[in-house]
């Protein structure tokens, strides 16, 4: 894959030289801008809207409508345009125009899955109509769109076995309306938003909404998938592989193209998503740590907030820069954000030394190596070439520090880690150019993640399993060892562990909102694939492509949470997507398979910062008694206090005119948001905050709840009142929680839960409290 990204991108550097050459120079001067406007008005057809788009445009430009490249006139309003920076500062000034900004590129993040989520969830009642869920529409109604890298492959008979195209979108179609719900048909749609004619020139695949990535094939598998047995990745994860709701249908938006997910193209997709009818949303995309927009410059932010407006749930992967903390993003309130954990899946590829001991080895290879200890083994460090300089590389087996003459014919121990100059994959192609047999590569922070590498035999170990090598190495004149095939490994323990990839709250934007807000399996994800005959380097020898790939991200922790919202969509239609997430939030678990607390994978115990509420629960997520619902206007304040003026929200929504934002706004007032977690900052030593919450009880109806808290001693946290009481005609209570600070109070993150019961359900809220 990396050889063929490579080749991607010389073609595409050549096209752009040979057209720089005929004189475009018109490229050097503009850039795509995209211009929000908020909400589309009641009274305005999609056409009105256009026109006026064009009008606007027409006002900075003579050539407006042909530097139009996109309108956006369903979900919301707003344009993106080919602009000078000149003319993008002007329409800014024009009224009605809530930003301008460059078009950002974000980037993707990324079947026992689901049998081990079954089994670390509570189990369900056997009769879901008596404890208050309604009878499920037709599951096959429930539509999911996935805005990603296009439409599964055809070439799978297997995930997709309806896969009779019954409405076919393609990039050129506007104003289709409602999708089709068909009784047949596993995708009902796709739609391409390429808009760049010269890069297609170079790749064709690139205007259609056909997937050549193999990313979209392998999140919609998950979220939707139909059961198939004997799925495998060349005979490892071998089983039945299957979607979180195999009945759901799906609808394909393809914003991301060879060279990331631009925002004008992932606008496009939401707002014909929004006209379309999907009833969710799974986007396994977003903007890198180093850059936050604000929400409204964040093309995900903006069509996720008029998505739900919508009543459509949006789930949205939390992003790939962990272990850092204040990593997380898309972290908007009004989306479902998910970490990734691993599974109870382990790929083990060992070591066995020429002293007869065995190392425990996690790697993807299929290893042609002898299986006695015949291949001399060396470290980086001793293999130095002369000519090179400089300490420590070698260790590293950074490239041309190594003699090639001392590694020929040997297996080559390397220390390697996320902030080395040589990127792991560019080190294994200089180890095999230059005539190694394989490599072990020491990582504490990556070992946990099964990386593929084919058929050259590659595995990664601990630094405490260095030392034991290294020990064998310096203990006789000639080590030797060989690396083994991998093997699956089921029922692994500890599972699940946070993944180290995976970003950490708290979010930067606002520390009064805990995120991510779940977690979901997302390390080494066997699912779809699409199946590429001109990529031998990635097929093990003698084999034929397969249809699947194990895959590792939060991209594919998404679909997973996807999942689980369609299948609570079906059983409540009427459920708003706040109510699908405080059921998902909720039940969500906080042990692992040996019934003790998820940890990091780096051994420490997850903190709400690392997997949110916990790990997500499908069959609990079902039953979950109470909900925390949000009110379209709850929103609305919650921009009110994050600091948008009251004229600027009267564009975004429609909800209300001449809306107005309460006196005493202010950042601290965003934690009494009706969110099912609670977040707190700046509490200070001397101080006390009081949080407000309404739950909706959607069980049975004459039921009575008892509040139970687990804090910190450095907190005295108090609910009140302590007991709620349902009826038939009381639906809906509010609470408070006071907390403030006891003598041992210090400056840290403290966190605990707040855990309502009737003694057969319990409605868990996890808290953060930060100090000033």
């Amino acid at each position: 894959m990396e050889l063929r990204h490579e080749m991607k991108i010389s073609a595409v550097l050549c096209f752009w030289c040979f057209l720089i050459m005929q004189g475009l120079s018109w490229a050097e001067e503009t850039q795509v801008y995209v211009v929000y406007m908020g909400a589309a008005p009641a009274d305005s057809s999609v056409d009105m809207l256009t026109e006026s788009h064009l009008q606007l445009l027409a006002s900075v430009s003579t050539r407006g409508k042909k530097k139009l490249i996109r309108s956006y006139r369903h979900g919301f309003s707003g344009f993106s345009a080919r602009l000078s920076k000149e003319q993008a500062v002007a329409i800014a000034q024009k009224p009605g125009v809530l930003s301008v900004f460059e078009d950002p590129i974000y980037q993707l993040h990324t079947t026992r899955s689901w049998d081990f989520l079954q089994q670390t969830s509570v189990e369900i009642d056997s009769n879901l109509d008596e404890d208050g869920a309604s009878s499920p529409r037709s599951i096959s109604d429930t539509i999911i769109g996935l805005l990603d890298t296009g439409k599964i492959h055809t070439a799978f008979p297997s995930h997709f076995a309806l896969l009779k195209v019954k409405y076919f979108f393609s990039r050129n179609l506007a104003g289709i309306g409602q999708l089709q719900r068909p009784r047949n048909g596993k995708l009902i749609g796709a739609r391409c938003y390429s808009s760049d004619e010269d890069i297609a020139a170079v790749f064709p695949g690139e205007l259609s909404p056909r997937d050549t990535n193999g990313h979209g094939t392998h999140t919609a598998s998950t979220a939707a998938g139909n059961s198939v047995a004997g799925a495998s990745y060349y005979g490892l994860a071998a089983g039945t592989a299957k979607g979180g709701s195999t009945s759901s249908r799906i609808a394909v938006y393809k914003v991301c193209f060879w060279d990331g997910c631009p925002g004008s193209a992932i606008l496009a997709g939401f707002d014909d998503a929004i006209a379309d009818g999907v009833d969710m949303l799974s986007v396994s995309i977003g903007a890198p740590a180093r850059y936050m927009p604000d929400f409204d410059k964040d093309p995900i932010a903006i069509g996720a907030f008029h998505a739900v407006a919508k009543g459509i749930t949006v789930v949205c992967s939390a992003g790939n820069d962990g272990p850092t903390s204040s990593t997380v993003t898309n972290a908007a309130p009004w989306i479902l954000t998910v970490a990734a954990t691993t599974i109870d899946r382990h790929f083990e590829s060992d070591i066995v030394q020429g002293n007869n001991k065995s190392i425990e080895g996690e790697g993807i290879n299929f290893s042609n190596l002898s299986k006695s200890p015949v291949y001399p083994l060396i470290y980086g460090e001793a293999a130095r070439s002369n000519s090179s300089s400089g300490e420590g590389f070698a260790s590293h087996c950074d490239y041309e520090t190594l003699d090639s003459k001392k590694i020929k014919g040997k297996i080559v121990l390397c220390i390697n880690n996320k902030n080395d100059d040589t990127s792991e994959y560019s080190k294994i192609d200089g180890l095999q150019s230059s005539g190694a047999v394989g490599a072990i590569l020491i990582d504490d922070l990556e070992k946990a993640v099964a990386n593929t590498y084919t058929s050259f035999p590659v595995t990664k170990i601990s630094s405490r399993s260095a030392d034991e090598i290294l020990s064998y190495i310096n203990s006789t004149k000639n080590p030797v060892a060989s690396i083994l095939p991998t093997i699956t490994v089921n029922k692994y323990r500890p599972a699940p562990a946070v993944a180290y990839f995976s970003s950490r709250g708290p979010s930067s934007q606002t520390s009064n909102i805990l995120k991510p807000d779940v977690a979901a399996p997302g390390v080494n994800i066997l699912a779809s694939w699409i199946q590429e005959d001109d990529s031998p380097d990635n097929v093990p020898p003698g084999q034929k492509p397969s249809g699947f790939n194990l895959v590792s991200g939060t991209s594919m922790a998404c679909p997973h949470v996807t999942g689980v919202a369609a299948t609570i969509k079906a059983w409540n239609q009427k459920w708003s997507p706040a109510a699908i997430r405080s059921a998902i939030m909720t039940t969500a678990t906080q042990l692992n398979n040996d019934k003790a607390p998820v940890t990091t994978d780096a051994g420490l115990t997850a903190t709400p910062y690392d997997i949110g509420a916990g790990e997500v629960s499908p069959t609990a997520a079902l039953q979950p008694g109470l909900v925390y619902d949000i009110e379209p206007d709850d929103y609305l304040f919650f921009l009110c206090n994050y600091g948008y003026s009251p004229s600027k929200i009267s564009l975004i929504t429609t909800i209300r005119q001449g809306f107005e934002c309460p006196a005493n706004s202010s950042k601290d007032l965003i934690s009494n948001l009706n969110y099912p977690s609670i977040a707190i900052s700046n509490l200070s030593g001397k101080g006390s905050r009081i949080v407000s919450r309404i739950v909706t009880n959607v069980g049975a109806e004459d039921v009575t709840y008892n509040a139970t808290v687990n804090s910190p001693p450095q907190l005295n946290v108090k609910v009140v009142p302590d007991k709620l009481h349902f009826t038939k005609y009381v639906k809906k209570l509010s609470y408070q929680v006071i907390f403030s600070a006891t003598n041992s109070y210090a400056k840290a993150d403290l966190f605990g839960s707040i855990t309502w019961s009737d003694g057969v359900h319990r409605v868990r809220s996890s808290f953060a409290v930060r100090s000033t």
